[in-house]
């Protein structure tokens, strides 16, 4: 997908009523459209930066989309947990289409008519290789989405979408992720867990089949995700993952992980089963419940093997039926090979997209698994979830100890350059964490037409990683020729002038509050792409020094010396001896020289 443009017609957090942000905001619909720049456009990686200084606003952006797409999933979702709907008596704050955070917005995107036959009158797929979508919400009223039409005769029609289409065309997946304690950006993904682990629940309770799979697409990356994924990608490895892994990290693989899963754990869903039973049957004192991963036992019994040894322990759970099932895998061709066959997708078109749909496939399944975590938050705190726009969640949630989850991850050890032996995943540093997870994030959903929110994906990274992430992001985003018919957004929040060097003028946000405290934005002034850092820093942040406050205060002694008539030389060795180089040392030695001179 791709953004157009985005207006919020009531305040959301520090963004006023009236606040619009434009995008891809000058394109060009036209009858020759698939012909033209604009459609070109469309499929090209460019991503959008949004800088500015701490509290100008400008991470609200990215969290105003993820609450917006959020709310449109929910409508359209074929399940939603019994708790996190509207009830005028028992739950008045619960869920409702009519009443969003942003309660009142205007969002156009354009997205690839691929995913079903437009029904008649529609034009034929072919001649309309994307569709403009526009959703539009006021206060307290559901929203309308739109197809908008370019007619031969120039006029644009409005198409209101059935409910099928409106999830055709929705972006396939929402992915956020943050190097800090954004709850915020993190509140809507968080609730989106919580619905994926009652949607498993349910089809527990009524011992239906359940695909292995959440309905929703929304993603949240955090540690035990960020492991997940790294192990689909050396478990199906592809050229794209070892020029990124292996060029920037030094990364060669993996040689072995363990995977526990906690199994025969009984979940007691007494109340939900009997009101699922028939009438005669609701009678007696029975309390029923159910094995927890039971719709799982098809994957499970894949990872088991695919697993080099495996086996059970039933010792820290003597006062229950659990036991964990330890899968232990040394990872050669073999294991490769045998996860490929067990998890493998076969996609036409070449080995690299096969290789891609089954690393997908792959971490879909333990996506599943790593939601069973959530077993021990009460109903409570879930319904109060539901309905909360609360900056702590992470405070409300309790995490389960490690023995108590449902799956962890342990003994991983990768291969490294210059390294002997191998290193475990917990000892790489912050920085390394921090560009595997962000750039294997965008390595795994490489070909979908998905949305990536991504706050400050650069705070951990060394300057030299911070120069060459927005190219090391388009060599995974650009990693293989399918690629380049994918309509994918990037947005990405940064402080950092080497990133916005490699973002072109238009696609750089500026974000600033005015005298009134009103957070405004503007594309800046000068050509981004190339400028140099100290360019950008004073550009855009407003900082006129290169040097730390601390060393400015040092250099301004020198300087007030100066001035009150202090030998030059001795103040120009001073500077020489205390100061390092910069260009603000270099103008008060040619200050002195000029005063020694008489000038």
């Amino acid at each position: 997908m791709k953004l157009l443009r985005l207006k919020l017609n009531v305040p959301f957090r520090s963004l006023a009523a009236g606040f619009e942000v434009k995008f891809l905001d000058d394109w060009n619909w036209s009858r020759s459209f698939k012909m033209s720049d604009d459609y070109r456009r469309c499929f090209d990686f460019h991503p959008y930066c949004l800088a500015g200084r701490n509290g100008s606003g400008k991470s609200n952006v990215l969290e105003a989309l993820a609450a917006i797409f959020f709310h449109i999933e929910c409508i359209y979702l074929e399940y939603r947990p019994d708790g996190f709907e509207f009830d005028p008596a028992d739950n008045p704050y619960g869920f409702r289409a009519e009443v969003a955070t942003p309660d009142a917005f205007e969002l156009e995107y354009l997205i690839p008519n691929d995913r079903i036959v437009p029904r008649e009158p529609w034009p034929k797929q072919d001649d309309w290789p994307v569709f403009h979508i526009r959703i539009v919400k006021q206060v307290g009223q559901r929203p309308v989405i739109h197809w908008l039409n370019q007619l031969r005769s120039g006029e644009v029609t409005e198409t209101e979408l059935t409910r099928a289409e409106v999830k055709a065309y929705l972006p396939t997946f929402v992915l956020g992720y943050s190097s800090g304690h954004n709850e915020i950006l993190s509140l809507p993904f968080f609730k989106m867990r919580f619905i994926h682990f009652d949607e498993y629940r349910q089809h527990l309770v009524e011992d239906k089949p359940h695909s292995g799979r959440p309905e929703g697409r929304m993603i949240y990356l955090d540690e035990q995700f960020s492991y997940a994924i790294l192990l689909a990608h050396f478990l199906f490895p592809c050229r794209a993952v070892t020029t990124v892994f292996k060029d920037k990290i030094g990364l060669n693989g993996i040689q072995r992980f363990r995977i526990i899963i906690r199994r025969y754990f009984q979940l007691n869903v007494a109340e939900e089963r009997i009101k699922s039973m028939p009438r005669e049957q609701q009678k007696g004192d029975a309390k029923p419940q159910v094995e927890l991963t039971t719709k799982l036992a098809g994957l499970i019994e894949k990872l088991i093997k695919c697993s080099t040894a495996h086996y059970e322990d039933s010792s820290p759970y003597a006062d229950d039926e659990s036991v964990d099932l330890y899968l232990d895998y040394w990872v050669n061709d073999e294991t490769r090979k045998a996860f490929r066959y067990h998890f493998g997708e076969g996609v036409g078109g070449s080995e690299e997209l096969s290789g891609a749909a089954s690393a997908l496939n792959f971490f879909q399944s333990l996506q599943t698994l790593l939601t069973l975590n959530l077993y021990k938050v009460d109903e409570q705190t879930k319904i109060e979830l539901y309905r909360s726009g609360s900056l702590y969640v992470n405070e409300t949630i309790p995490t389960p100890a490690s023995h108590e989850r449902i799956i962890r991850f342990k003994e991983g050890e990768l291969l490294k350059d210059g390294v002997p032996g191998t290193i475990y995943v917990k000892s790489l540093s912050d920085g390394e964490h921090q560009l595997l997870h962000t750039i294997g994030l965008c390595l795994l959903f490489r070909h979908q037409p998905a949305l990536f929110l991504l706050d400050e994906p650069e705070t951990h990274l060394n300057p030299d990683w911070r120069a060459s992430y927005i190219s090391t992001l388009r060599q995974a985003l650009e990693a293989d020729e399918a690629t380049s018919h994918v309509m994918r957004e990037v947005l990405l929040t940064s402080h950092a002038p080497f990133i916005i060097s490699d973002c072109r003028k238009e696609n750089v946000l500026v974000f600033e509050k005015n005298e009134d405290g009103k957070v405004e934005w503007h594309n800046p002034d000068f050509n981004t792409f190339g400028a140099s850092a100290n360019a950008i820093t004073v550009k855009v942040f407003g900082q006129q020094e290169t040097i730390g406050d601390y060393a400015l205060d040092a250099l301004n002694k020198l300087r007030l010396n100066l001035e009150e008539g202090a030998d030059p030389d001795k103040l120009i060795d001073r500077a020489g001896s205390e100061l390092g180089d910069s260009v603000e040392k270099v103008i008060f030695i040619n200050q002195a020289l000029n005063k020694k001179e008489g000038k």
